[in-house]
Parts: C-alpha cells; structure tokens; sequence
C-alpha cells in the first residue's frame, strides 16, 4: 500500500476521532469514553503500522496513581492510551497542532508551558487535586523526547504532586521493536525531524510492535527526589529486560500476562 494511501486512511481515522469526541463523548459515561479512546487508539496503531504488547499487565493500577513513562515519540500517548487511557500532561504547544491539539485538550490534558517557572506550581497542584480524587495522570518525567537508547534523567517536579496527594507512581516502559526483533528508532521524534518526518520514518519502517512493560507500583514517600530517582531506576531496569529478552522471549512473556 501507498504512503499516500496509508496517510489518507490516517487522517480518515483522525477525522472519525474528531466526530467521536464531538457527538459521543458529551452523552457518554466515563467507562464508555474509556472504551472509545481505547478501541480508536489501537486503530490508530494499526493505522501507524504498529502492533501493541503489554508485559507484566497484572501490575496495573486503575485509579489515583501518577503514571510515569519514557518518551519517545508523539505516538507514545496514542501507545499509552491504547493499552489504558490515561489523561497526560503535555506543553502547551500541543494545544495549538491541528486536530492533535483539540483531541488533547477534549481528553483532559493539562498544559504546562514550560519556559513560565511559576506554571509547574500550578501543575503540580492540579496533579495533585486530581490524584487525591482517585484519577489517573501520566507524565514524562524526562522532559523531552529521546531515541529510546537510553533513559535521560527523571525531573523531580511532577513527583511532588504524587507526595503531596500520598498516591503511587506506576511506572511504566515502552521499546519499540522491528520485524527482526531489534529496538527501532523509527519512530523517535527527536532534534530537528518534523512531525511528518516523523511519521514517513514510522509508516517506512513498519510493520513494528509497540512494548510496554508495566512496572509495581512505588509508594510516594516524602521525597520527590528519591521518588523519582526509584521510578527512573525501575522504568530503566525495565528496558534492560525488554532489551536483552529478543523477541521470542518478549512475546512469550507478553502473552503469559
């Protein structure tokens, strides 16, 4: 099939996504918005060439934990969401990308504008609000995206919010991996490489799977440093696993959870 074909099909499925959002969403109950964003997510991965897998799934938390996650590329948050649909926290110029930007904000993202100081305080305590009601948040606590090599240190702010609302950090990985079995890097959204760079790389590459390993849950403490300093530690111990296991073993692992 044709870039443009696939590209045609993608934006096809956006606008299907748009409709959800405007007529579905307003009459439907939190559950039934779960089930859309899910079931639409992992069409859209299909879409993206990519095929989901899940480790370690019996992990998971469903209510008041902050999720934390390394990042790779725009097309984690649809990875995430796929697998459990979480709101994130994202700067702010997301808002303003087409359709991206008005899906995000319709599936309670918070913005932060990050080169305001003042606006982590503001962050911090929506998380932190939203944590203490039983939600869920995912952050990316690297602050940036990488090639998925290796991890970058964790910033510690965001964890106050887990601490001040005594909530858990669930910790999550993800690798994407290539038809042989090795790590890819196609997808990597990173330097100068635009979102259509992006996505041309990704839809050439394919067919790839999409990994997550969900890590146990870390309770808050009362140090954000250590705190994320413990998720960092977990989220790379994760990788090292998915990394060195090959893809027979990942695959054998995944369908055993």
């Amino acid at each position: 099939m044709s870039l443009f074909i696939r590209k045609t099909r993608l934006l096809a499925h956006l606008l299907r996504g748009a409709c959800i959002v405007a007529l579905r969403f307003p009459r439907a109950s939190a559950d039934q918005r779960h089930a859309m964003n899910r079931a639409w997510s992992l069409k859209m991965l299909e879409l993206c060439g990519l095929k989901l897998v899940v480790h370690n799934d019996t992990a998971r938390l469903d209510s008041g934990a902050l999720v934390v996650s390394n990042h790779i590329s725009w097309i984690d948050i649809y990875v995430i969401n796929a697998w459990r649909p979480t709101p994130f926290v994202s700067k702010a110029e997301i808002r303003n990308w087409p359709l991206i930007g008005w899906f995000a904000q319709s599936l309670d993202t918070v913005f932060v504008e990050r080169e305001k100081r003042s606006d982590a305080k503001r962050i911090m305590h929506e998380l932190a609000d939203r944590l203490t009601r039983g939600e869920l948040m995912c952050v990316f606590p690297e602050g940036t995206t990488t090639d998925g090599l290796a991890l970058k240190p964790f910033h510690a702010n965001m964890f106050q919010a887990a601490v001040s609302a005594g909530r858990p950090v669930q910790p999550l990985c993800i690798l994407y991996e290539d038809s042989r079995g090795r790590q890819s890097v196609a997808p990597a959204y990173i330097d100068d490489v635009s979102l259509k760079q992006s996505l041309d790389a990704m839809l050439k590459a394919g067919p790839l799977t999409a990994h997550i390993y969900v890590g146990h849950a870390i309770e808050a403490g009362d140090d954000r440093r250590k705190l994320a300093a413990r998720a960092q530690e977990a989220v790379g111990q994760a990788l090292e696993v998915m990394r060195g296991e090959g893809a027979a073993s990942r695959q054998a692992v995944a369908q055993a959870t």
